[in-house]
């Protein structure tokens, strides 16, 4: 936790110092100069960000949950999860390596140490490495070099882990997944009748009718039925026994 002095003012003429920090949910989001600012600095402040996710797994996470989550993002969730849900462990695939010392950072602000970041792929068959291609956005990194090849500044080889060998390995109860599209082809390849519940944000732009309805189709196979309290637009979550 950063040292109280920084919220101090300045006792020689009474201003308040900049804090490095945007306080987001009750957690400290450390300034950086790509990834927070603009919209995304704006909803940090306001306590919006990913709001529609944040209220799912407020409503449907217990303390002692493991949690496997699919799209580690900057690190917000699983902070959230680690430090407002108290869960037991987060297990957390991230594949943009440029974005995981940031989310280490965040981790480090708010004493984070129950989440463990893997910087991979997860997929059914596991496999080779694959290329990532870095870019100087690094919110615009991605596997897809044509889609803007003169903003790549490095291209690294990133593992694939297999979904079946993880899953027996981390026995989530919790699964939050935000993979921009890959849901419809990682979900339905698993077995996830260890979960309770999940919190699934969709791509139907992508993905299509077929695609969100083998999401709905793998949930249901692992007895677990879709909870229309805790779902909003393409936020979707579902829950056993409720």
């Amino acid at each position: 936790m950063p040292s109280p002095s920084i919220w101090k003012a300045d006792p020689m003429d009474g201003s308040a110092p900049k804090s490095p920090y945007i306080k987001s949910r009750g957690l400290l989001i450390p300034k950086h100069p790509q990834l927070t600012t603009g919209r995304v600095r704006g909803a940090l402040r306001e306590g919006t960000y990913e709001r529609k996710e944040c209220d799912a797994v407020s409503r449907v996470v217990q303390a002692g949950d493991t949690v496997l989550e699919l799209g580690g993002g900057i690190g917000y969730m699983s902070t959230l999860l680690s430090v407002k849900k108290k869960v037991k462990r987060v297990v957390s695939y991230e594949a943009n390596p440029a974005l995981i010392p940031y989310i280490k950072r965040v981790h480090a602000a708010n004493e984070v140490g129950n989440v463990e970041v893997r910087n991979a792929l997860l997929t059914a068959e596991g496999g080779d490495p694959v290329d990532f291609h870095v870019r100087a956005n690094f919110l615009g990194s991605s596997m897809d070099r044509e889609a803007d090849p003169a903003s790549v500044v490095e291209t690294v080889k990133i593992d694939r882990h297999r979904l079946d060998t993880v899953l027996a390995e981390v026995a989530p109860t919790v699964l939050v997944c935000d993979i921009e599209g890959a849901e419809a082809e990682v979900i339905p390849a698993g077995d996830w009748s260890s979960l309770r519940c999940a919190v699934i944000e969709l791509h139907p732009q992508w993905i299509g009718q077929s695609g969100v309805q083998a999401v709905f189709d793998a949930m249901q196979r692992a007895g677990l039925t879709y909870f229309p309290k805790a779902s909003e637009a393409k936020v979707v979550t579902f829950r056993k026994g409720w």
